[in-house]
């Protein structure tokens, strides 16, 4: 915080004035719900070229955003739109949106530095637009988007978070940076209503892209001089991503189980024959075959007998008699 002024007027508690990461001039207000309902009737854009009115919080920001604020957040559109012609093919960026939840005052709500309809949304965003400007604004009031950037974070985001996953936002990639260095750091948060922000190894909005793809993405934009050469870096990004997602899948495959011998049934039929063999015993193992013996009157034909009940016969005595 590089400059701070407590200010008191009508119902307001108290606020700060403070310069961000990035550069950007920031107010902040507190008030009560009533007040930033009243407040919400004031273009405020005029002022400042973003407002957050936020009556569940209690708070009222007012930026005015830094160039390189600015231009990070352009390139996040640039990097988003590329990553989703490729990944979910439909997709929708949204600039200057105010989020509110239902019931909340009209003029009120949260201001990201970019947002997307991506996938299914962004379809139904662009089926409305076929119906007309009404059906759109009605798409866009009962319809979050599925992600949200936020290119600086300060200690006045605190909440938005959980705000953004109960309005029905699907992601949040928050950008970590500074004014005087070229490092960037990036988060993604998975959000649900009711439940706390979960941190995510890789967005599941974009599957598969990482905080560092978006860095490194980032990094060949700002060395891009068009935009076409900006597109090209970002999905040969999302092309190695999608690579190395693939050996991942295929790596964790199982072994296919061996294939059935082919069986034939009994009436010599080729078809393969199928059996449940899981309660069949074991085969006995096979009885070798009695020894031919010949009959007491010289015959020579082979004599079998059953010996099953026969016993032994008894070991001769050798002895020596002198």
């Amino acid at each position: 915080m590089n400059d701070s002024t407590t200010v008191r007027t009508g119902t307001m508690r108290t606020g700060t004035m403070y310069t961000g990461p990035l550069g950007s001039t920031i107010h902040v207000l507190r008030a009560d719900a009533g007040t930033i309902a009243e407040l919400a009737a004031i273009d405020w854009n005029r002022y400042f070229r973003r407002v957050c009115l936020d009556p569940v919080r209690g708070l009222i920001t007012l930026m005015t955003p830094s160039h390189p604020h600015e231009d990070l957040a352009t390139i996040l559109d640039d990097i988003v739109d590329a990553a989703g012609s490729v990944l979910a093919g439909a997709r929708k960026g949204l600039r200057s949106l105010r989020l509110r939840g239902p019931g909340e005052p009209p003029g009120t709500g949260m201001e990201p530095d970019c947002a997307f309809y991506v996938g299914e949304r962004a379809k139904g965003y662009y089926a409305a637009r076929g119906e007309g400007k009404a059906a759109v604004e009605a798409f866009v009031e009962r319809t979050a988007p599925d992600l949200v950037v936020e290119v600086e974070i300060t200690h006045a985001d605190a909440g938005k978070a959980e705000r953004y996953g109960e309005i029905g936002v699907r992601e949040l990639w928050r950008l970590h940076g500074r004014k005087d260095s070229w490092e960037l750091r990036a988060d993604f948060l998975a959000l649900h209503p009711r439940s706390a922000p979960r941190k995510l190894d890789a967005s599941q909005v974009l599957e598969g892209l990482t905080p560092g793809d978006v860095c490194e993405a980032v990094e060949e934009a700002q060395s891009s001089q068009t935009r076409d050469e900006c597109t090209e870096a970002v999905a040969r990004i999302v092309r190695r991503r999608q690579q190395a997602s693939a050996r991942v899948r295929e790596e964790e495959a199982p072994y296919p189980a061996p294939p059935v011998p082919p069986a034939r049934s009994g009436n010599g039929d080729s078809r393969l024959a199928v059996e449940n063999t899981d309660d069949m015993p074991y085969p006995a193992p096979p009885v070798p075959p009695a020894p031919p013996a010949r009959s007491g009157n010289g015959d020579s034909r082979l004599t079998v007998e059953n010996t099953d009940d026969m016993p032994y016969p008894e070991s001769r005595a050798s002895s020596t008699s002198r």
